[in-house]
């Protein structure tokens, strides 16, 4: 039985959230699962939107790199 693996080089992820506490929440908690697969944060990218009620709404894109 052979066995290969292939390392992840580059991930891409996104995140929302009604609030920027939860934003962050949820984009550091993926962070430390990526720390087990060897990924580091490369760039992040986030916007903030009006929904048509008028409430805020978070959004943010994390490029994960290998170490």
């Amino acid at each position: 039985m052979n066995f290969h693996f292939d390392l992840i080089e580059d991930k891409v992820e996104f995140f929302e959230a009604i609030d920027l506490k939860t934003l962050e929440q949820k984009i550091n908690k993926q962070i430390e699962i990526n720390k087990a697969i060897m990924l580091a944060v490369h760039h992040i990218s986030h916007q903030m939107h009006l929904d048509e009620k008028g409430r805020l709404f978070y959004s943010a894109v994390v490029h994960f790199k290998a170490k």
